[in-house]
């Protein structure tokens, strides 16, 4: 089921995707050589306690995953692209770190993601994040009334085909607003001209994300971190966008000091 929101409730969820940029925008500062993922966790957790905000993945269970999940932030490093758990492990010079955060204020949520190098970047780490950046403003300049659902999935396969990423249709995008999932999916491979219309209201979490030379996953044996098979490096870009009347909103966009 859809649930199309209105402008107030848009309003509710930007306050959410406000909140959320600023806590991926401080984990990124704070992400450096010699900082363990724990204290990035712990981290996140004091925020979001001290602004009163729900965490949406706390004893987040879904079917995947091995028990609920019971970290506020996802913390990928370096072949692992979604759902990584944090654990004790510190940050090495040229690690490239994906975070991936939800919380809910006041019954509404925003989710967002990105990713940043520690210390040294390789030009292929730098290319495979810009990448996943690229894809994703591709895909919120898609979400305008009278577009389909596909255009925004073809738009940020267009850029990885150009790049030369393959891509994974296992995990995508999806809806999101009184809860973290909702529908629709958005995959991140598309065609243009297909699939559902868009219409003012609709709030959609979009997510491309790349590894660098395989389109196959495999899990962690914690059941939740996710890698490429190969072992290729990866990368992880989201925001929630709300479809207007006018230009796509973003919710999760970190506003200008």
């Amino acid at each position: 089921m859809i649930e199309l929101k209105t402008p107030a409730e848009i309003q509710r969820m930007h306050v959410a995707g406000r909140f959320v940029a600023e806590v991926l925008a401080e984990v990124g500062r704070l992400a450096d050589v010699g900082v363990n993922l724990l204290d990035l966790e712990h981290h996140a957790r004091g925020m979001i306690k001290r602004r009163g905000a729900e965490s949406c993945y706390w004893d987040y269970a879904p079917s995947f995953g091995r028990g609920p999940f019971h970290n506020v932030i996802c913390l990928s490093v370096n072949d692992a692209v979604l759902h990584g758990l944090p654990h004790d492990y510190t940050l090495q010079d040229g690690d490239v770190l994906s975070a991936d955060l939800a919380v809910s204020i006041d019954g509404w949520a925003a989710d967002s993601a990105r990713t940043v190098i520690v210390g040294t970047a390789a030009e292929e780490d730098v290319r495979i994040v810009r990448a996943t950046e690229e894809a994703l403003e591709a895909a919120i300049g898609m979400a305008r009334p009278g577009n389909r659902l596909g255009d925004i999935s073809a738009a940020i396969s267009a850029v990885a085909h150009d790049y030369g990423y393959p891509v994974n249709t296992q995990f995508g995008g999806h809806g999101i607003g009184r809860t973290m999932h909702e529908d629709p999916h958005v995959s991140n491979q598309g065609r243009a001209g297909r699939g559902l219309t868009l219409r003012p209201g609709l709030t959609l979490a979009l997510e491309p994300w790349f590894a660098r030379t395989t389109d196959r996953i495999v899990y962690d044996p914690d059941g939740w971190t996710i890698r490429s098979a190969d072992g290729s490096r990866t990368a992880h870009s989201e925001h929630t966008v709300a479809i207007t009347e006018d230009a796509p909103l973003v919710l999760t966009r970190r506003e200008s000091p």
